[in-house]
């Protein structure tokens, strides 16, 4: 049967499909997150630590999808570049807050400001209540 492709399981599969939506997205803005002098999990933490609110470790691992141990090492290596700070949690001292420092709030501004001109971009053929829509639905799925 020439002409007639079989459909593949993966052009249907959401895991799939967000995936390669986000690579889509994120992989000309990668650029500039490189060419910041960042890795794109150091953009993650600043971008996330952004807000200037201090976030546990173990949240901010959540956060931005990485595994505690690397992020502990990777959070030392930012306070050494002076991007964040650490203190103790004041109702645990067992835990340690992370926010961001002003070195690294320097840093990440203008990557904030680039992000949200390459997403208009990307999204630039939808309506502004579809936009609004798809993230809503793609809040539900992650809270699930």
């Amino acid at each position: 049967m020439q002409g007639m492709e079989k459909s593949r399981f993966i052009d249907h599969y959401l895991s799939y499909l967000l995936a390669q939506a986000s690579y889509v997205v994120y992989k000309e803005f990668d650029q500039a997150v490189r060419a910041a002098g960042l890795s794109s999990l150091e953009w993650r933490v600043l971008a996330t630590l952004s807000p200037g609110t201090p976030i546990s470790i173990g949240d901010l691992a959540r956060e931005v999808l990485a595994q505690q141990p690397t992020l502990t090492k990777l959070v030392q290596r930012m306070r050494e570049a002076q991007w964040v700070q650490t203190l103790r949690d004041e109702g645990d001292q067992r835990r340690t807050q992370v926010s961001i420092a002003p070195a690294g709030r320097a840093l990440v501004r203008p990557l904030l400001a680039a992000a949200k001109r390459q997403e208009a971009a990307a999204l630039a053929a939808w309506a502004d209540d579809d936009i609004a829509a798809f993230k809503a639905r793609l809040r539900v799925l992650i809270q699930r």
